[in-house]
Parts: C-alpha cells; structure tokens; sequence
C-alpha cells in the first residue's frame, strides 16, 4: 500500500530550476518528491511518486541493491553515502548513462526516522573521457614505436615501453630530462632549427623528419620522428607528442643490399680483369723460365726465380679473383651443419699449429639446411684460417653448431686481439686485409659472405668481450613435410 503523495518542498520553484536531480524519500521508503531534472537525468517517469522505493527492483541505476541498502540506513541511522559513475541502462544512450548518487539525510543523526534527498548528476561525458583517456593511454603503453610526451618546456613527462626498450633508458631516467638525453650530434642543428619553427606556428603545430638519435650504449639509431603539438582550449600549446618510427633494421638491410650489389659489381669487373691479366703474366713466366735455363749466371738465375716467384703471387691473386667472380650457383641439397662443421675439422685436421687448440660444441640433433656441402666447408674452413692467422697460431677456436628457432648457426670464436672498431664495418669488403703485404688479398671473407649470401642467410662479424671475434653464418632451417624423417649424417 502506497501513501498519498507529500507536499512539495518548501523553495520548490527554486528546486524544479536546478541541473541536479533530486528526490525526496519519507520514511519508511516512499517516494515523496522529485524535481524535474531527476525525470530528466534517470529517464524515470512522474507515476513512481507515492510508491515505496522497496518495490523498484534493478540491477543497476540509482535503485540498486547497494544503493537501496545505503538509503535505508540513511533512513533509520542518518548516515550518508556517496556512489560514483553508477550505470544506468534505462536511459536511451548507447552504452547507457553514468550517474553520480549522494544519499543525504535530513536533520541530525539523534532523531531517526530522516527523511532522505538523493542527489543525482549525469556524469557520462566525464566517464566517457575517462574511457578515452584510459585507451588512449594504453594505445601510448602498448604502442611498438618509441614515443615521449613532454612538457611545455620540453621536458619528458612519460615515455613508453618501446621507447625504454630501443633507446634502453628507464621510465624513470627519461623522465625529467628532456630529449637532448638521446639526441645525436651527427644531426645538424638546422634540422632542430626547422622543427621547432614548426611546432612554434599557429597555423601548423607539427613536424616530421628523419633525424639520428642515440641509444644509452652509444648507437646511432635512424628514426622518422613526427612532433605534434597539444593545445588547451585557448590555442596555449602545453605539451609535445612525439613518435618515432625506429629504421636501424631497415637501414641495415639496405647496407646488405648495397654490399650485396658492390660485390656484385667488383666480381664482373674483377673477371675481366683477370682474363687481361692471366696472358701476359702466363708470358712473363715463360721468358723467366727460358731465360733460366739458358743461363749458367748465378745472379741471374737467382733474380729469374724471384721473378718466378712474383709471377706465382699475381697468378694466385688472378685466381683469387676468378674464383670470387665465378660465383657458381650452389648445387642445393639438404646437409646437416653439424656434419658440414665435422668435415672441415677432419680436413684441416693436423694441418693447424700445435699451440692452437679446437674446441667442438655440437648438438645431439642435426640442424638441417638446404645448402652446397661443398661451399660451405670453404667457408668455415676459411673462418678457421682467419681466425688461426689473427692469433697468430697461438690460442683456442671455439666451434659451435646449433639451431636457434628457424634458423641454424655455426659459430668461430677465436681468442684472439678482436676486430678494431674502424675495421668492422669493412671486413667482408673485397680487397680489404689486415694482414700484411703478400699475405692475403682480401677476397676471402668477400666470397665467404657471398656464398653465404646465395644460400639466403647472413654472415656477421662481432667482437665478444673477454673473448676476440666471432664470425657467425646464419642458415635458413630446412622446410620438411610433418612426419619426414631427419637428414642423415651426409659424410
């Protein structure tokens, strides 16, 4: 049974003309009074005025249980309450509404039964940002490109994951700091001139470039770094967004390409070099020899031999060079590396010094590839050489097969004085040696990397601390139908 509907409210006019929905609850829970923009905010209708509020039953809105619970104890003990961001449904809005609900007795909290007012806000556009905020953040968290946000000033105020990871500065060591932390003095101050030139113009507010930036080890990383800047409603700029875009593989593959297209053009040209060379070197030897025997002078049979001699290195650098033109297409079949890296040892074996010692890792399981068993010996047992002849006949080589993912690896490690810093990014140059005149032309690791190259992996060259170089071959493993059996051992 309902009671009949109270009196409105004294200040009822005034009331009625407020944004804030309210109602007014006598004890022991009917519905006394609501003013217009309760209707308004909660979708509810006139007719709910003289029922017992005992009787609405939701699951959520401003009738829920928790709600319904905290009115009742408002009711008998004066206590109020507060619920924030509470969804309602009945309200036609797709996702429903948010609404703030304040439970507030009135009189003192020594002479229950109170009488009780709701007080309702419609909060939804503030949870809606809260939503987009919330989004938008974890699309900044989650993002793989590097970005920072910074202040006015230019200072960082965050930095994400990915930037963390690429530049390898901590959240916390970024931030505070302005982006100067990662800036590289190879890229020229006109660039920042422009950029902020850019940002600074009303009429446009963002920038994008390509610029160097420097990670915590030292590494000079290419990025495409977009700005933008964040405006407050009255056009005052507070913050900067920047995202970069991090191009160091890129860059790399474009090196590879590019060396892969040098040697390319060093191999024609370095075989039709070696055919005009051959004939007349071919002559030279032929006039040393009959010179030689002619004569019974031992001087002049003696500066004939060292001709001779001469005449042998040029011959050797011409087939050198032939060899690195050549480049047959490999006879592809599927090998095992480890049977490949057991191979080279037994051919080398005994040839190496005493003083210099071979240490095998290889794995239990093969490590299939699809490769030319014949090239690929020449070029591990060119990598043993090398690394023999940079410790001087005197240390350990480490030799390590194994399979990592879809790749497969074969790993020298020497002991050795390493590569110098300056010589690293030209060691698989044709024609580039560290070793001294006569010793070597340069062309081994060239024709190592393009073999290497013509069975689709990479070969890489490294400094290993506490160790020398490590010269590692990476193979693409080879594909096999589900069930086929593995390689054997191909001796």
């Amino acid at each position: 049974m309902t009671s009949a509907p109270r009196d409105p409210p004294p200040f009822a006019s005034v009331l009625d003309a407020l944004p804030t929905g309210i109602l007014l609850i006598e004890p022991p829970g009917t519905v006394a009074w609501a003013n217009p923009a309760y209707f308004a905010t909660t979708g509810r209708s006139a007719s709910m005025i003289g029922q017992d509020f005992h009787t609405i039953l939701e699951e959520d809105g401003t009738w829920s249980r928790p709600i319904g619970t905290a009115v009742d104890a408002a009711l008998t003990t004066g206590a109020p309450a507060s619920f924030t961001g509470v969804r309602a449904r009945y309200r036609d809005r797709p996702g429903g509404v948010y609404l703030d609900v304040d439970v507030r007795p009135m009189g003192g909290t020594d002479a229950p039964p109170h009488r009780v007012v709701l007080l309702v806000r419609d909060v939804s556009d503030r949870i809606d940002d809260a939503q987009r905020a919330r989004l938008f953040y974890e699309a900044f968290r989650t993002s793989t490109n590097p970005m920072q946000l910074t202040d006015a000033r230019g200072v960082m105020v965050d930095v994400n994951p990915a930037f963390e990871r690429i530049y390898g500065y901590a959240r916390e060591e970024a931030v505070g700091r302005k982006p100067n932390l990662i800036r590289s003095r190879h890229t020229p101050s006109e660039v920042y001139d422009q950029m902020w030139s850019q940002l600074l113009a009303p009429d446009r507010g963002y920038w994008s470039g390509e610029i160097l930036n420097r990670d915590r080890a030292g590494r000079e990383r290419p990025v495409i770094l977009s700005i933008t800047a964040i405006r407050a409603p009255n056009g005052a700029i507070t913050h900067y967004l920047g995202v970069a875009v991090d191009l160091s593989q890129q860059r790399s593959w474009e090196l590879q390409a590019a060396h892969g297209d040098r040697l390319a053009s060093v191999g024609q040209l370095a075989a039709g070099v070696a055919h005009e060379i051959n004939t007349p070197l071919a002559n030279i030897l032929l006039v040393a020899e009959s010179l030689k025997r002619r004569s019974t002078d031992p001087w002049v049979r003696s500066r004939l031999e060292t001709m001779a001699g001469q005449v042998e290195i040029a011959a050797g650098i011409v087939r050198g060079l032939l060899d690195f033109a050549r480049r047959d297409d490999p006879h592809m079949a599927e090998v095992d590396l480890t049977s490949v890296v057991q191979g080279t040892v037994e051919f080398l074996r005994g040839k190496q010094s005493v003083d210099l010692e071979l240490v095998e890792d290889l794995p239990d399981a093969p490590v299939p590839v699809l490769g030319d068993r014949g090239q690929l010996i020449q070029v591990v047992t060119n990598l043993l050489n090398n690394a023999a002849d940079a410790m001087e006949g005197k240390g350990t080589i480490r030799l390590e097969v194994r399979r990592r993912g879809d790749r497969g690896e074969i790993s020298v490690l020497d002991t050795g004085p390493g590569i110098p810093p300056d010589v690293l990014p030209r060691i698989f140059d044709p024609f580039f040696t560290t070793k001294g005149e006569g010793q070597g032309t340069g062309l081994g690791l060239a024709i190592c990397h393009g073999i290497v190259a013509s069975h689709h992996g990479t070969l890489s060259a490294r400094n290993v601390p506490g160790a020398g170089a490590e010269f590692l071959v990476s193979l693409p493993i080879a594909p096999r139908e589900p069930g086929a059996p593995s390689p054997a051992p191909d001796g």
